[in-house]
């Protein structure tokens, strides 16, 4: 059990609260072996872009594995333990073969499956490559996105696939991918933070998305058959924009697009972006992107397509650490909680309740694997369309007639809304199951 320091009443008083506690290990460490670690291995992760295996191998570090990733000239791709059995050279430097991968040092060649096809300098007659095989991850291609499943073998579940990326007049296309020094946590419970885009993205760093988002949402939040939702509405002139935001367990994100403020009526949207956010070990984490671009003219903007091109705050400044000072974004705010953010000190409100139930979920899920269930979010049948409920929501509600009045209609408009999605998923409608 983590120990809190004391609760500090004292001006002046940085003395008596200087020890800073440990980590909260059972939610932040991911290396094998560890609770969250064997949680995040029962589902599958993306690794890289299929764009990424060209002709030379790619080293990737995942839940603190050091791995390589390669696509054979049949077309296949591998993921496999970095080192080689032979002596421990990095196959990193290995030669791509037409079936596998060949070790630079001795020529050992290596399948996608880990099976030993060669050992040159061995003796005709042995046996060794017929005995022994190289780690190996099973992988999956899905539109531009390597994924990898790194838990047990007997255990591996099928491939999911959500409606939001199966969705009528959308095409998703691979986005952007980069990198924070800090634990995957504070990333990504981030999404369940709405009141960050109001202060953060507006007030202090200027619109960032729009001018609307500077206004302190009414809040609520919702659990899901996969995850959460926050549920944020804003009063619009006569509309209430009901803007919900989407983690799906373990560490995917989907997010509303930005680009709305509040003045058009329209249905549930769905997501702008689909970002999953993978530990690559305790201090270091991947983001890596599917953008959703509708075939329609008008709808998304045209710099969304445009791979080159991310959403601001994402990253440091590029000019100079004092930039980032007088306009940080997402990037300062969480890789600035410390390379491991520590919960015991932290003093949390009434706005930060998705936080808490997020970490829940990701508690429950942990413990569900421990004691040999499936944990909440998991696929379970193959080819299955999963809903989704990242929206954004634009209804012509007029004001009520007190502040506080207004301020409860809104948030029963939002909580209305979501809990309606949740028994009649929209995005479900036209989705069919990819073949």
């Amino acid at each position: 059990m983590t120990t809190r320091p004391p609760f500090l009443t004292t001006r002046f008083g940085a003395y008596y609260h200087r020890e800073v506690p440990a980590e909260d290990a059972e939610l932040t460490h991911v290396g094998p072996g560890t609770p969250c670690g064997e949680y995040f291995r029962r589902f599958w992760q993306p690794i890289c872009f299929s764009d990424d295996l060209r002709d030379v191998p790619l080293r990737v570090t995942i839940l603190g594995e050091q791995l390589v990733a390669f696509r054979d000239r049949r077309g296949s791709v591998g993921l496999l333990e970095l080192h080689c059995p032979h002596r421990g050279t990095s196959l990193e430097y290995g030669l791509v073969s037409d079936r596998g991968i060949r070790c630079c040092y001795h020529g050992w060649l290596f399948d996608v499956d880990g099976t030993v096809l060669e050992t040159p300098g061995e003796p005709a007659q042995s046996t060794l490559k017929d005995r022994l095989c190289h780690g190996a991850y099973p992988t999956h291609e899905y539109k531009g996105i390597v994924f990898a499943y790194m838990g047990p073998p007997d255990q591996q579940a099928p491939f999911p696939i959500y409606d939001s990326f199966e969705r009528p007049g959308y095409r998703i296309i691979p986005g952007r991918k980069y990198f924070y020094p800090c634990n995957w946590l504070q990333i990504l419970e981030n999404a369940m933070d709405p009141v960050h885009t109001a202060f953060l993205h507006t007030i202090v760093s200027g619109s960032q998305f729009t001018d609307e988002f500077g206004k302190v949402p009414e809040l609520d939040f919702v659990e899901t058959p996969v995850g959460m939702i926050y549920i944020a509405t804003r009063r619009v002139e006569q509309n209430v924009w009901a803007r919900m935001v989407e983690n799906v367990l373990p560490n995917l994100q989907q997010v509303a697009p930005i680009w709305e403020d509040g003045h058009r009526e329209h249905p549930f949207d769905g997501p702008m972006m689909s970002r999953w956010i993978v530990p690559q070990d305790d201090t270091h984490t991947m983001f890596i992107e599917f953008r959703h671009v509708s075939e329609t003219d008008g709808v998304t903007p045209s710099w969304w397509a445009d791979r080159s091109i991310m959403l601001p705050g994402q990253l440091p400044a590029d000019d100079s650490h004092e930039a980032s000072q007088r306009r940080p974004g997402d990037y300062e705010a969480q890789v600035g909680q410390r390379p491991v953010a520590v919960h015991a000190l932290e003093h949390l409100g009434a706005t930060d309740r998705g936080v808490i139930m997020f970490r829940q979920q990701i508690r429950r899920g942990i413990r569900a694997v421990q004691t040999g269930e499936a944990p909440e979010g998991l696929s379970q049948k193959a080819g299955a369309v999963i809903p989704t409920y990242c929206n954004d929501t634009i209804v012509r509600v007029p004001p009520g007639p007190t502040p506080e009045e207004d301020r409860q209609l809104m948030r029963a408009t939002g909580r209305s809304l979501a809990e309606s999605y949740l028994k009649h998923p929209p995005s479900m409608t036209g989705v069919t199951v990819p073949r």
